[in-house]
């Protein structure tokens, strides 16, 4: 395994151990099952991805993001024309 290898895997571990004690609220698994997204009650939602690298070697991608602190945001760009 190389550094860049366990960097990365540090990091997946890193970003799956935030979750730990999290309740689902929903889980989509994309149709051609390269990705699996899983939303949780606090708002977190975990990414899985398996994809190929340039050298057509298979790859994990594991992303966690956080859903915006301020309450009452809205997820559309509202745009007005005067």
């Amino acid at each position: 395994m190389s550094g860049a290898d366990l960097a990365e895997l540090r990091r997946i571990v890193a970003a799956v151990s935030r979750l730990r004690g999290e309740l689902v609220r929903e889980v989509t698994v994309r149709s051609d099952l390269r990705h699996l997204k899983v939303e949780l009650e606090s708002g977190i939602i975990l990414v899985v991805s398996a994809e190929h690298d340039e050298h057509g070697r298979p790859r994990l991608e594991v992303d966690v993001v956080e859903a915006p602190a301020v309450a009452g945001t809205r997820s559309q760009i509202e745009v007005r024309f005067d």
